[in-house]
């Protein structure tokens, strides 16, 4: 981003679940965030959210001048965003709210400021569309649950959004270290969001038509499949499976009956006597566990995996880099 200013100072808008995490790793990554929300208590949440990603932040590296005390908030959205190179905005999914933020948003920022939306669903062309002045400036930067563990980010532009914007943010976000992926058209919901989608619909039918009960069905995904996916994705998974002979094996061994499955797959109707049985069932699997209690093993897992992961990654890099005898 030679041809920008760096991006040093990111504002917040919207300090929920997403905001707020958000707000921890670019406070991880050393830079200033100034969060705005108009919640009597966001304040006190946001640091007490950031306190509580803190370890988990260390023990994946922390540049040398990261700091919590670099966060500052205000309720007032012109003073959040004043001096920001980056909007970060988290607001509530209503396509009214966004376009009348982001008309708020594209008169009071200079132009080269980069809007960037946590939006998991709405298109970017419907929200930029309240932009009358740079809407060229604002792009969909949608992350995974919890952002500061979870390194995807989604990049979408709207039909007025700038190849300059998306080469920008991308590049921003991958200096953070996160995992960007450029979607080259705008569908609902983008990529990952869908993709859990159509595994959802088929969980759900399976315990609905009474093949599974919720706690087996859980235990198929994260005991089988889903310990493949934390490693490789699905079409390197099946070059896999082709064993030598690669995807063209795995192809000429599988389409078949994979097509098979795909006539008969589930379209459930979430009745109210489905969503009791799914929730009932998953009341069985938990068990006295509370939400507070599933997280954190969710993170501590996720940090192993990160960690492995990185470590690979780095080891990977330096046989590369070995000069060939």
């Amino acid at each position: 981003m030679s041809h920008s200013k760096p991006i040093r100072r990111v504002a917040i808008i919207g300090t929920g679940v997403i905001g707020a995490s958000w707000a921890a790793l670019f406070l991880a990554k050393g830079l200033d965030v100034v969060a705005t929300d108009v919640a009597p208590d966001a304040e006190a949440a946001l640091k007490r959210f950031i306190a509580a990603a803190w370890p988990a932040l260390q023990r994946l590296g922390l540049a040398p001048d990261a700091s919590q005390n670099r966060v500052s908030f205000t309720a007032n959205l012109a003073d959040a965003i004043k001096d920001a190179d980056l909007v970060q905005e988290n607001g509530p999914e209503r396509i009214e709210f966004k376009k009348t933020l982001y008309r708020q948003l594209d008169e009071l920022l200079h132009p080269s400021v980069i809007i960037a939306s946590s939006s998991s669903g709405l298109t970017m062309s419907d929200i930029q569309s309240a932009c009358e002045k740079h809407p060229e400036r604002c792009v969909i930067a949608h992350p995974f649950n919890p952002p500061h563990l979870v390194p995807l980010v989604e990049i979408v532009g709207g039909a007025k959004t700038s190849k300059d914007t998306i080469d920008r943010v991308a590049e921003f976000y991958t200096s953070l270290g996160k995992r960007t992926v450029r979607l080259n058209k705008e569908v609902p919901g983008h990529v990952a969001n869908r993709l859990q989608a159509a595994l959802a619909r088929e969980v759900y039918h399976l315990v609905a038509d009474g093949v599974v009960s919720v706690a087996d069905v859980d235990t198929a995904l994260c005991w089988g499949p889903g310990l493949r996916w934390g490693i490789m994705g699905q079409v390197l998974l099946n070059h896999l499976g082709g064993g030598q002979g690669g995807i063209e094996h795995f192809f000429q061994q599988f389409t078949g009956p994979m097509t098979a499955w795909w006539k008969v797959l589930g379209s459930p109707e979430l009745t109210p006597d489905v969503q009791k049985k799914l929730i009932d069932g998953l009341h069985a699997e938990i068990g006295s566990r509370s939400i507070d209690e599933l997280a954190s093993e969710r993170d501590e897992v996720l940090l192993g995996l990160l960690e492995l992961r990185n470590k690979v990654e780095k080891s990977s890099q330096l046989k590369s880099a070995a000069p060939v005898a």
